[in-house]
């Protein structure tokens, strides 16, 4: 029997999480708390338009925050009391700490603080967590399997260190559409047709990543598998891989947004 969960926020990611908690079996029953409707005809969802409308005989085992960071502040509060019956609370909220939750949910709160990123949309998403030490393992347990319906799971105990998450995979999908948008653009440039072009890059982008997830073969022996001594690859190479070339330019990339994750949870 799956377990009982209470979902606060169904747009894209927590449509994305609650498709997967279904499909995966995890979910035993759901209550979905959006005022916009869950959009989802599954006879273990139960959709309601706010805290008040919960069943009051509902008791879940994880209450899933899923709505945007700007409105935690008038959500959260209402969900108190299933804190103090020994519910875990789950954020998937950007820019919220463990200790904002605590503050607003009492001392004794079991929370998680999550940062997934939107490949879970199809299932392929990574999520790294930590959690409170008020956490029991069951819980922790359930926990995980949540996030591992829509992907891979990693866990810090260093709650710090989700900021630099945040900086890579939370914010990575959005480099690479920017990396096939700029070698859609530099195909352009060389003289191709505008649609050949992005054809050509979102292709390779996509076509690259599979290999990537596919192969035992690290990143950098796939790069080095296309790469000929003095060919057309280690060409371009040169200027991507020059000291103030694509390294460089990430690393001050991944340390910005790192940054202004801190300047969100402060």
């Amino acid at each position: 029997m799956g377990a009982s969960l209470l979902l606060v926020g169904c747009g894209r990611m927590g449509a994305a999480m609650l498709e997967g908690w279904l499909a995966s079996g995890v979910a035993g029953r759901v209550v979905v708390v959006e005022p916009q409707g869950a959009g989802v005809a599954d006879p273990r969802v139960t959709r309601c338009a706010g805290p008040a409308q919960v069943p009051p005989e509902f008791r879940p085992d994880a209450v899933v925050f899923a709505v945007k960071p700007q409105v935690m502040d008038t959500v959260v509060p209402a969900y108190q009391p299933y804190a103090e019956s020994g519910a875990v609370m789950l954020s998937i909220a950007a820019g919220r700490t463990i200790g904002y939750f605590e503050a607003r949910l009492g001392p004794e709160a079991a929370v998680v603080r999550a940062m997934p990123n939107t490949p879970a949309a199809i299932g392929r998403g990574i999520t790294v967590a930590c959690a409170n030490g008020r956490v029991r393992p069951d819980r922790r347990a359930l926990c995980e399997s949540l996030l591992a319906a829509v992907g891979e799971v990693g866990w810090v105990e260093d709650e710090v260190l989700i900021d630099a998450v945040t900086g890579v995979s939370g914010s990575g999908p959005a480099y690479v559409f920017l990396l096939c948008e700029a070698l859609a653009e530099a195909g352009r440039e060389a003289g191709l047709p505008g649609d050949l072009a992005m054809r050509l890059a979102r292709a390779t982008v996509s076509g690259a990543g599979e290999l990537l997830h596919r192969s035992p073969e690290s990143a950098e022996q796939l790069r080095r598998n296309v790469t000929s001594p003095n060919g057309t690859t280690q060409a371009a190479l040169d200027v991507l891989m020059a000291p103030d070339g694509l390294q460089a330019l990430m690393t001050r990339a991944v340390a910005a947004a790192t940054r202004r994750s801190r300047e969100l949870a402060s």
